[in-house]
């Protein structure tokens, strides 16, 4: 799984001479936020990254294996994001690094104030959720996922906004930089949210639908009996769900299904009895909807996780 966030490098990265073999450090300073693209050319193990404040990590090429205090031998691979919250300390080893062809990677730091004043804003959006969300990110458990392609698009753009010398820079990375973070708080929500549910189905309407289509992922939705299980009409059902998971029972059924894809492949699941576990009519139908939502097939998540 060799794909990068950027076809090419930026042309100002290109010039830059590597100034030392490990963790080679190029830097773009934004409101609110800094970028920094790591290019390291040899193998090495257990490299302290640590940043005051959030920090947002991409793979480019190569891979890397993560300690925390917490979990060891975590994989990071390409297409793959790893967040870490204020002051958490991860160690890393390079398995892979060569001098020709080097383990890159890019981190987005994230001021502290701007993430807050993200957080209260969704927070003033999310008031009647059933659970709080005033944590971005547990501080006990960095947060590992394999993103989306929309995510990805959003990180080509937001390097692009960083390096290119355009007079609305600044304005085009903080829209950037805002829209990330969201990703990151929606993404840690719903996680919360499942969690919740798990123990407290029957605590409203959203919990029971919420807590039926984790339990029933293969089966086609149908809003009229999922109304009714939330005890609202139609319309309120549905105005309610789009306020409070940002998306259609449609489009939060396939996300779930793709979440659970992904878990299935990487426990060396075959990819045929994933897409009959998830209700997919065709092979090709679930390879397809896989590859549109996380960019890479389910062929490839089986046989890195192999190798």
């Amino acid at each position: 799984m060799n794909k990068s966030f950027m076809a090419d490098k930026p042309l100002a990265w290109q010039k830059r001479a590597p100034s030392k073999l490990i963790e080679n450090r190029v830097c773009f300073a934004g409101p609110h936020a800094e970028l920094s693209i790591y290019d390291t050319y040899e193998q090495a193990q257990k490299v302290s990254l640590k940043a005051s404040s959030l920090l947002y990590c991409g793979m480019v090429t190569g891979a890397k294996v993560m300690h925390t205090k917490n979990r060891e031998n975590i994989s990071f691979l390409p297409h793959e994001s790893f967040i870490l919250s204020p002051d958490e300390e991860v160690l890393i080893d390079f398995p892979e690094a060569q001098l020709d062809l080097p383990t890159t990677c890019l981190t987005i730091e994230i001021s502290k104030e701007r993430v807050a004043q993200i957080c209260d804003r969704m927070n003033d959006i999310m008031s009647s959720s059933p659970i709080p969300t005033k944590t971005p990110i547990d501080p006990n458990q960095p947060l590992h996922t394999l993103h989306t392609q929309a995510t990805q698009q959003l990180l080509n753009r937001l390097t692009s906004d960083f390096v290119q010398n355009d007079p609305d820079r600044d304005l085009l990375v903080d829209f950037g930089v805002s829209e990330l973070v969201t990703r990151i708080l929606r993404h840690h929500g719903r996680e919360a949210l499942l969690r919740f549910t798990q123990h407290n189905p029957d605590a409203n309407g959203l919990t029971c639908v919420l807590h039926w289509i984790e339990q029933n992922l293969a089966l086609p939705l149908d809003v009229n009996e999922l109304s009714k299980k939330a005890c609202m009409s139609r319309s309120r059902f549905y105005d309610a769900f789009k306020r409070q998971l940002n998306c259609t029972p449609a489009e939060y059924q396939h996300q779930r299904r793709m979440s659970r894809a992904y878990q299935r492949l990487q426990e060396h699941v075959s990819v045929t009895e994933v897409s009959y576990e998830l209700g997919y009519q065709s092979l090709s139908h679930f390879s397809r909807r896989f590859h549109q939502h996380f960019g890479v097939s389910p062929r490839q998540i089986t046989q890195e996780k192999l190798n």
